[in-house]
């Protein structure tokens, strides 16, 4: 047998990766979800494209739970309490009750469809809900990549509602699974009052390990001095690996518990938290990355062929009926929730890497019709992309939820940073013609007060200017102002167009 080097891994790595990176760029200028594209790179490379071959479940499903990890984390360390506490208990509802209804309806759905198409495959009741069980819970990689990536801005809290929804409602779903797992191989009658019991337990136990070590993980950040400041953000992801596995020993919900660590730890003052928080991001984006390409390695495109047409009922059944469904009456309660804000956190359902990550469960466990399981998962997954994916600021839209969103330029001429504790606003503009006509000096621009020009850059130089400063055409100026509303009638004072 030819020993492959690593010289060969890491360049097909390599090359994996940077189509990847491409295929990121161009879903952001046409609108398609980077994961998808992502999937359909490892789609390409495996063994019905370049060849590629990769069938190592146990690899797959470790790759993903470390993903996951990573992702939840991030996810957590973005979620501001402030945002998040008007929508907590629906937030709450949707992961647990949401779920369970998700789980039962799509279920029943599965069952009746797979009896119609496939009744040659003898799939049962049980077998489709864990199918079923897979898919209940919305992605959190999806969910957070592509509302953030879109830049959407919705109304009456939606946003960090469903930021929520799919950061903790993974939980539930794992249970679901692992529990029907275990029903199917064992062909015996749960005992609904015990399961019950360990689904609170396990949960109860995520929830106090994540707070708890979270809290554990700020004092031990701020009073440890480290010599050397960049290994700042690794210790962060050094709590958040222990936050993981500790739990996991503990008989706790690993997923729930580093959720909240991410939280407890990102609505914390620590030091180098700027830093921690971008090093997160492109951890997340890179984990995210590996996973999509790992999962659609996995797949056998040939294999799909078969189970398009009940792929496709499934997973528009979903979309437009289970889901809905599940949604409206989990937030029954909450009364002052328009039918169109229920409508459109109907609609982010995504299905992403967290579902086929549950279904290489069954493979792993070697459930009869796994391989089914996964590839009509995996389908689904695609649908859900294609569909939602592609759809989220249209669909915000219509219902009008979307608020108009006013973007200022990224700092691109200074590589400055400042503390997330300091509330200021950052921006550069470049001196035009037009700034110029009331003056060319400093002092003759209309500022707002409370906003200062602290840097100016002139021919690939750096200086700090006064009052007195002559500018030019073509300078590019750092602007620090107090906040997003006096940030904009900078803009508006100088004539400088912003999206």
């Amino acid at each position: 047998m030819m020993e492959i080097r690593i010289e060969i891994i890491l360049l097909v790595l390599s090359i994996l990766f940077f189509l990847s990176i491409l295929a990121g760029k161009a879903s952001s200028k046409y609108g398609v979800p980077a994961l998808l594209l992502f999937l359909a790179v490892g789609m390409l490379s495996g063994s019905d494209g370049l060849g590629i071959q990769f069938e190592d479940n146990h690899i797959a499903q470790n790759i993903g739970t470390l993903a996951l990890c990573i992702i939840l984390f991030s996810g957590g360390m973005d979620t501001k309490l402030k945002e998040i506490k008007p929508i907590l208990g629906q937030g709450i509802v949707l992961a647990t009750v949401g779920v369970l209804l998700t789980a039962f309806i799509t279920g029943v759905l599965i069952w009746w469809v797979l009896g119609m198409t496939m009744a040659s495959a003898g799939i049962g009741f049980l077998t489709s809900l864990l199918l079923a069980a897979t898919m209940a819970s919305t992605d959190s990689a999806s969910v957070f990549s592509i509302l953030r990536s879109k830049g959407l801005n919705l109304k009456n809290n939606l946003r960090p509602m469903l930021e929520l929804e799919s950061g903790s409602n993974d939980p539930m779903a794992y249970v679901l699974v692992i529990s029907l797992i275990e029903i199917i191989k064992l062909g015996e009658a749960p005992d609904l009052w015990l399961s019950g019991g360990v689904l609170l337990l396990q949960l109860g136990i995520g929830a106090i390990v994540g707070f708890g070590l979270g809290k554990l993980a700020i004092i031990v950040i701020n009073r440890i001095q480290i010599g050397n400041d960049s290994l700042y953000p690794i210790l962060v992801f050094t709590f958040a690996i222990f936050i993981f596995a500790i739990t996991y020993f503990a008989d706790g919900n690993s997923y729930l518990a580093v959720y909240l660590g991410g939280v407890v730890i990102g609505n914390s003052k620590f030091v180098h938290k700027r830093s921690s928080l971008q090093f997160f991001d492109g951890l997340a984006w890179m984990f995210q990355l590996i996973m999509f390409l790992t999962l659609g390695l996995l797949v056998n495109p040939h294999e799909l062929i078969p189970i398009i047409i009940p792929g496709l009922i499934i997973s528009f059944l979903m979309i437009f009926v289970a889901r809905p469904i599940s949604v409206f009456i989990s937030l029954l309660p909450f009364i002052k929730m328009s039918f169109k804000d229920k409508s459109y956190v109907s609609w982010v359902g995504l299905r992403g890497a967290v579902p086929i990550i549950f279904a290489i469960l069954p493979l792993v466990e070697n459930v009869p019709h796994a391989r089914i399981i996964f590839n009509i998962v995996f389908f689904s997954t695609l649908v859900s992309l294609i569909v939602q994916g592609t759809t989220l600021s249209l669909v915000a839209g219509w219902l009008g939820l979307a608020e108009k969103q006013r973007k200022v330029k990224r700092l691109e001429s200074f590589d400055v940073d400042f503390s997330s504790d300091i509330k200021s606003i950052t921006t550069e503009i470049e001196v035009t013609t037009t700034i110029l006509e009331r003056g060319n000096h400093l002092m003759d621009l209309p500022l707002p007060d409370n906003t200062l020009v602290v840097m100016i850059k002139r021919n690939g130089n750096f200086f700090v200017p006064t009052g007195k400063t002559l500018l030019k055409e073509k300078d590019n100026l750092l602007i620090i102002t107090d906040n997003q509303e006096a940030l904009f009638e900078t803009y508006e004072m100088l004539g400088v167009p912003y999206k």
